[in-house]
């Protein structure tokens, strides 16, 4: 760990010489696929996010990013079964997820008015899981791997903004008290400010 620390350090501080920096503002809608989606059907209508990039040269650039989503919905009234324990009521599900990634970044058109770029988020995913029911409450929790392809498209108003809608896969691999992936999309549209 401390290796992998100290190789992220060396490139910010290398990155750091760069003068062309942007920071990304983006509310998130996510919709839930797999494991999540079997949990969770409805999609995420509160989410955010927070990317950081610098420019490496004109095509590639490394940054991080940090997002939440809160994944909801309220089951019906029935029986259900959890750790060999059966309760008739109604249940409410809460899926609480935030990405951390590192992102390196090529852009195809920079300079451009439009500019779409690819990115690879590498990084964690913090779940917290919550099963309310009547007075009870069954909490799960986990710090994955994860991976996140992106596609990006900025659209440049001018040389300090940019309006931004970006699609993000997060995959989160199994870990914790979740016993398998947990990966949900996003669609992003933000504001990107550039210095």
């Amino acid at each position: 760990m401390k290796k992998i620390i100290f190789i992220i350090s060396i490139c910010f501080i290398t990155v750091g010489a760069v003068a062309q920096s942007s920071t990304t503002l983006s509310y998130s809608v996510g919709i839930p696929v797999g494991d999540l989606s079997d949990y969770i059907g409805n999609m995420s209508w509160r989410g955010v996010s927070l990317d950081y990039r610098k420019m490496v040269n004109p095509n590639i650039g490394v940054g991080f990013s940090a997002s939440w989503n809160v994944f909801y919905e309220a089951m019906g009234r029935s029986t259900y079964t959890i750790d060999n324990q059966s309760l008739t009521g109604k249940q409410y599900r809460y899926s609480n997820h935030i990405p951390l990634y590192v992102n390196p970044t090529y852009y195809l058109k920079p300079g451009e008015t439009v500019n779409p770029f690819f990115s690879l988020g590498i990084g964690t995913i913090y779940t917290l899981r919550n099963t309310d029911m009547n007075l009870y409450t069954w909490e799960q929790e986990a710090w994955g791997f994860a991976l996140a392809p992106e596609v990006v498209i900025n659209y440049n108003i001018d040389d300090t903004a940019a309006f931004t809608v970006s699609g993000k896969l997060n995959y989160g691999f199994k870990s914790g008290d979740l016993n398998s992936d947990q990966s949900f999309f996003v669609i992003n549209v933000g504001f990107t400010f550039m210095n």
